[in-house]
């Protein structure tokens, strides 16, 4: 639409343009239309630039969270592999935090503790199965904070710069309408200031939406890592409490006594 009514104002021109003025050779065009923007165009970019800078600030700590948290589950998986005994994984657990395997680990050791005591068969394995859910789903709450706010920068970042530009393109006609001149030379500097708002919604929409795709794709292997660590886990559990203990050595036979 706005590109018809620029054409026909063109077709209405009966003055010849006059080539514009040469740019400095320090300045772009963009900057220079952002430094001559209105104060519409200008409270729309400052917003935008704000939901750009609080955006990175959340993937860059999300990324260093995920990045601790991979390399720590990586660690504490090797150690309980390499041990033999819950209570030797147990006294060192806690040197792994914030590894999300760690707290489904504390989980169902605690609940093994008060069904059995640590020893022999757990009476309920379902009990200790939903301790390993809560477990994994409350270390997933915790990773996934700040996420939605990625989301909504995604979605309303595009929209509050189309906002700039309507806002921009109405203050253009109205300037046109107030000088009475309907040409393209009067309303284009109007229109290409309000269109800057629309490319920098998408610039700072663009990021968010890769961040918090990738981010929520980490998530879901961070739950299937942890639900298949609780499986591995209760299974050692059951298999070592299902192992017979050895049978004791039976007694020498009485010896004769000698006269």
């Amino acid at each position: 639409m706005v590109a018809s009514f620029l054409f026909a104002l063109l077709l209405q021109d009966d003055v010849p343009l006059a080539p514009a003025a040469p740019a400095p050779a320090n300045s772009s065009p963009l900057m220079e239309m952002i430094h001559n923007s209105g104060p519409t165009a200008f409270t729309v970019l400052v917003l935008l630039l704000l939901f750009s800078i609080f955006s990175w600030a959340i993937m860059f700590q999300k990324w260093n969270q995920f990045r601790t948290a991979r390399a720590k589950n990586a660690a504490f998986l090797r150690a309980f592999r390499k041990s033999s005994r819950l209570g030797e994984v147990a006294a060192i657990a806690e040197q792994y935090r914030p590894a999300p395997l760690v707290s489904v680990f504390i989980e169902i050791a605690d609940e093994y503790q008060r069904q059995s005591g640590g020893r022999g068969m757990p009476r309920n394995s379902h009990a200790m199965e939903r301790a390993a859910l809560t477990a994994s789903s409350e270390s997933l709450s915790v990773m996934e904070k700040r996420l939605t706010w990625l989301a909504t920068i995604a979605a309303v970042a595009p929209f509050i710069g189309l906002l700039g530009t309507v806002l921009g393109i109405i203050d253009a006609f109205h300037g046109l309408g107030t000088a009475g001149a309907a040409t393209l030379r009067a309303v284009a500097p109007g229109i290409s200031e309000a269109l800057i708002t629309t490319a920098a919604g998408l610039v700072v929409a663009i990021p968010a939406v890769i961040g918090y795709n990738q981010f929520t794709a980490q998530l879901r292997e961070f739950g299937g890592r942890m639900d298949d660590f609780a499986r591995e886990l209760l299974n050692a559990i059951e298999n070592a409490g299902a192992t017979p203990a050895a049978p004791a050595a039976p007694p020498p036979p009485p010896t004769r006594a000698q006269f």
